[in-house]
Protein backbone atom coordinates (compact mmCIF):
# COMPACT_ATOMS: atom_id res chain seq x y z
CA UNK A 1 0.00 0.00 0.00
CA UNK A 2 1.08 3.52 -0.73
CA UNK A 3 1.19 5.94 2.22
CA UNK A 4 2.78 9.21 0.98
CA UNK A 5 -0.29 11.29 1.94
CA UNK A 6 0.19 10.27 5.55
CA UNK A 7 3.92 11.07 5.63
CA UNK A 8 3.73 14.49 3.94
CA UNK A 9 3.17 16.42 7.19
CA UNK A 10 6.08 14.82 9.07
CA UNK A 11 8.62 14.62 6.24
CA UNK A 12 11.88 16.54 6.57
CA UNK A 13 12.28 19.23 3.94
CA UNK A 14 15.24 21.34 2.83
CA UNK A 15 15.99 23.96 5.44
CA UNK A 16 14.05 22.30 8.23
CA UNK A 17 13.78 19.14 10.24
CA UNK A 18 10.84 16.81 10.03
CA UNK A 19 8.20 16.68 12.73
CA UNK A 20 8.65 14.14 15.51
CA UNK A 21 5.70 11.78 15.09
CA UNK A 22 4.35 8.30 15.60
CA UNK A 23 4.62 6.20 12.45
CA UNK A 24 1.36 6.65 10.51
CA UNK A 25 1.30 2.91 9.75
CA UNK A 26 0.67 2.22 13.45
CA UNK A 27 -2.18 4.74 13.59
CA UNK A 28 -3.69 3.45 10.34
CA UNK A 29 -3.45 -0.12 11.61
CA UNK A 30 -5.17 0.80 14.86
CA UNK A 31 -8.01 2.66 13.14
CA UNK A 32 -8.45 -0.11 10.58
CA UNK A 33 -8.58 -2.84 13.19
CA UNK A 34 -10.83 -0.80 15.48
CA UNK A 35 -13.32 -0.01 12.73
CA UNK A 36 -13.39 -3.66 11.67
CA UNK A 37 -14.28 -4.51 15.28
CA UNK A 38 -16.99 -1.82 15.45
CA UNK A 39 -14.99 0.65 17.53
CA UNK A 40 -15.12 4.24 16.24
CA UNK A 41 -14.03 6.19 19.33
CA UNK A 42 -10.47 7.41 19.85
CA UNK A 43 -10.97 7.19 23.64
CA UNK A 44 -12.10 3.57 23.34
CA UNK A 45 -9.10 2.73 21.15
CA UNK A 46 -6.84 4.36 23.75
CA UNK A 47 -8.40 2.19 26.47
CA UNK A 48 -8.09 -0.95 24.33
CA UNK A 49 -4.40 -0.21 23.67
CA UNK A 50 -3.76 -0.89 27.35
CA UNK A 51 -6.18 -3.77 27.92
CA UNK A 52 -6.55 -5.76 24.66
CA UNK A 53 -3.72 -7.95 23.34
CA UNK A 54 -4.35 -7.26 19.64
CA UNK A 55 -4.25 -3.49 20.11
CA UNK A 56 -1.10 -3.74 22.25
CA UNK A 57 0.51 -5.85 19.50
CA UNK A 58 -0.33 -3.25 16.83
CA UNK A 59 1.18 -0.50 19.03
CA UNK A 60 4.38 -2.53 19.42
CA UNK A 61 5.39 -0.74 22.62
CA UNK A 62 4.70 2.75 21.26
CA UNK A 63 2.70 4.81 23.74
CA UNK A 64 -0.36 6.52 22.30
CA UNK A 65 -3.25 8.56 23.64
CA UNK A 66 -6.76 9.34 22.46
CA UNK A 67 -5.83 12.89 21.44
CA UNK A 68 -3.17 11.62 19.01
CA UNK A 69 -5.65 9.12 17.54
CA UNK A 70 -8.36 11.75 17.19
CA UNK A 71 -6.04 14.37 15.66
CA UNK A 72 -4.72 11.83 13.16
CA UNK A 73 -8.23 10.89 12.06
CA UNK A 74 -9.25 14.54 11.75
CA UNK A 75 -6.13 15.55 9.84
CA UNK A 76 -6.31 12.62 7.40
CA UNK A 77 -10.06 12.02 7.16
CA UNK A 78 -10.33 11.98 3.37
CA UNK A 79 -7.17 9.89 2.93
CA UNK A 80 -8.35 7.36 5.53
CA UNK A 81 -11.78 7.12 3.91
CA UNK A 82 -10.15 6.52 0.54
CA UNK A 83 -7.76 3.90 1.95
CA UNK A 84 -10.52 2.05 3.80
CA UNK A 85 -12.76 2.12 0.72
CA UNK A 86 -9.98 0.64 -1.40
CA UNK A 87 -9.33 -2.04 1.20
CA UNK A 88 -13.03 -2.91 1.40
CA UNK A 89 -13.17 -3.16 -2.41
CA UNK A 90 -10.21 -5.55 -2.43
CA UNK A 91 -11.77 -7.71 0.29
CA UNK A 92 -15.08 -7.81 -1.60
CA UNK A 93 -13.30 -8.67 -4.86
CA UNK A 94 -11.55 -11.57 -3.12
CA UNK A 95 -14.94 -12.60 -1.67
CA UNK A 96 -13.61 -12.31 1.89
CA UNK A 97 -16.43 -9.98 2.95
CA UNK A 98 -19.89 -9.19 1.69
CA UNK A 99 -22.19 -6.24 2.24
CA UNK A 100 -25.29 -8.12 3.32
CA UNK A 101 -26.09 -5.56 6.00
CA UNK A 102 -25.90 -1.80 5.47
CA UNK A 103 -26.37 0.57 8.41
CA UNK A 104 -27.44 4.18 8.55
CA UNK A 105 -25.52 6.55 10.78
CA UNK A 106 -28.62 8.28 12.19
CA UNK A 107 -27.88 11.73 10.85
CA UNK A 108 -30.98 13.89 10.82
CA UNK A 109 -31.67 15.81 7.64
CA UNK A 110 -34.15 18.65 7.66
CA UNK A 111 -36.76 18.46 4.91
CA UNK A 112 -36.85 21.47 2.60
CA UNK A 113 -40.47 21.14 1.42
CA UNK A 114 -43.17 23.13 3.16
CA UNK A 115 -46.52 21.68 4.15
CA UNK A 116 -48.36 23.76 1.51
CA UNK A 117 -46.43 22.14 -1.34
CA UNK A 118 -48.12 18.79 -0.66
CA UNK A 119 -51.70 20.06 -0.61
CA UNK A 120 -52.22 20.82 -4.27
CA UNK A 121 -53.32 18.17 -6.74
CA UNK A 122 -50.73 18.95 -9.49
CA UNK A 123 -47.85 18.52 -7.05
CA UNK A 124 -48.99 15.22 -5.57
Amino acid sequence: MDFPRFYARIKAVEGGAGQDATDPKILIGLWLYAISEGVASAREIDRLCTTHSAYRWICGGVSLNYHLMSDFRSAHGAALDDLFSQLLAVLMHQQLVSLKRVAQDGTRVRASAGAASFRRQPRL
